[in-house]
C-alpha cells in the first residue's frame, strides 16, 4: 500500500541520505534539549574506553559496550515520546504523565541493566584482582 503522506521517501539512495540527515538531526537535537543524554553520552565517553581496556574476552567486550547503547537508545526513545507528549498538550493530563513516566521506567531499567551488566563483566575480575578466588563466571 503506497502512502500519500508528503513526510514518506519514495526510496533509493535519496531515502538513505534524507533517513541519515533526520538521524543527526535527532543527535544533534538530543544534544542541545537532553540534560539526561548528554550525561549518558558523558558516561559512555568514560566506559566505553574502561570496556576496551579490560583484560575480558571479546563477547564481554561487547556485552559492556553494548548495554550503553542501549542505554543511549531508551533515552532517545524517551526524549522522542516525551517530545510527542508536550507537542499534544502542555496542560497536565493523566495520560501525559503516564506516558513519560513509562518511559522513565524504560531508562531508570536500561540503567539497571548497565549496572547489572558491568557488575557480572567485572566481578570476576574484582575478585581475581582480591586474591579472594578464582575468576568464575
Amino acid at each position: 500500500m503506497a502512502s500519500d503522506s508528503p513526510f514518506k521517501s519514495r526510496g533509493g539512495f535519496a531515502r538513505i541520505a534524507a533517513a541519515g540527515r533526520n538521524s543527526l538531526a535527532g543527535l544533534r537535537a538530543a544534544w542541545r534539549d537532553e540534560a539526561a543524554f548528554r550525561q549518558e553520552l558523558a558516561l559512555c565517553a568514560v566506559l566505553v574506553p574502561i570496556a576496551l581496556w579490560v583484560p575480558v574476552g571479546a563477547l564481554e567486550k561487547l556485552a559492556l559496550v553494548g548495554v550503553l547503547a542501549v542505554l543511549l537508545i531508551v533515552e532517545l526513545l524517551n526524549s522522542a515520546l516525551e517530545a510527542v507528549v508536550d507537542r499534544v498538550g502542555l496542560e497536565r493530563h493523566a495520560l501525559s504523565k503516564q506516558a513519560k513516566d513509562l518511559g522513565s521506567a524504560a531508562v531508570l531499567i536500561a540503567l539497571l541493566l548497565v549496572g547489572a551488566t558491568w557488575a557480572t563483566v567485572l566481578w570476576p575480575l574484582a575478585l581475581q584482582a582480591l586474591g579472594i578466588g578464582a575468576a568464575a563466571g
